[in-house]
């Protein structure tokens, strides 16, 4: 691995573990074994820094967290179901302290500038992306004119809010609740009227 990819993989991991305003460019070069110069060489200011990170996020979302999800499952809704899965083994493994690092980032910096909210912006909209082919994928067991990118960005709130709950009671009852509400509300769209007017 180059030092250019161990700073970023450990600066991914501690602004994950401890947040971006709490982690100094010191502790990233302790982590990462490398010399400072080496750093600023690579990213002279922490917010160059932290475009790699959301970078390597976006780039690596189907290797790292979109095929280990999915693999095995057939079935289109139920991998829109197994992905939320991941995240609850995500919350099991680390007993509930958990947190999606995008969304980590999105609630802490409240005034990101222009390039850092297009990022996680552009994080967000692969992952509902991926959820949205799922539901298109299956369009033949929904009401006509069901909006699935509506139901993609509700999978997001719902894993989102989810985790968030999970991690702050320190317990898996708000994920569980939050994502068996989900399929009810999937479940109830299939058996509806096909004919139905438009969802979303």
């Amino acid at each position: 691995m180059s030092t250019r990819d161990k700073l970023v993989e450990t600066a991914a991991r501690l602004f994950a573990d401890n947040g971006f305003g709490a982690t100094g460019m010191s502790e990233i070069l302790r982590r990462a074994g490398a010399h400072r110069g080496s750093l600023y060489h690579a990213f002279p200011a922490k917010k160059d820094l932290l475009v790699a990170v959301l970078e390597r996020y976006r780039n690596g979302m189907d290797v790292r967290l979109i095929e280990p999800a999915w693999r095995g499952v057939v079935d289109p809704i139920d991998r829109v179901f197994a992905l939320l899965d991941r995240y609850r083994a995500f919350l099991v493994d680390t007993e509930c302290t958990f947190g999606c690092p995008i969304g980590s980032l999105a609630l802490e910096l409240h005034s990101p500038d222009e390039e850092i909210r297009a990022l996680l912006v552009a994080n967000f909209n692969v992952w509902t992306r991926k959820i949205e082919e799922c539901f298109n994928a299956a369009r033949g067991q929904f009401p006509a004119g069901t909006d699935f990118r509506a139901l993609a960005v509700l999978a997001l709130t719902t894993m989102e809010g989810g985790v968030m709950l999970a991690r702050t009671h320190r317990s898996l009852e708000p994920f569980d609740t939050a994502v068996a509400t989900f399929r009810d509300y999937i479940d109830l769209l299939r058996t509806a009227d096909p004919g139905a007017v438009k969802v979303g």
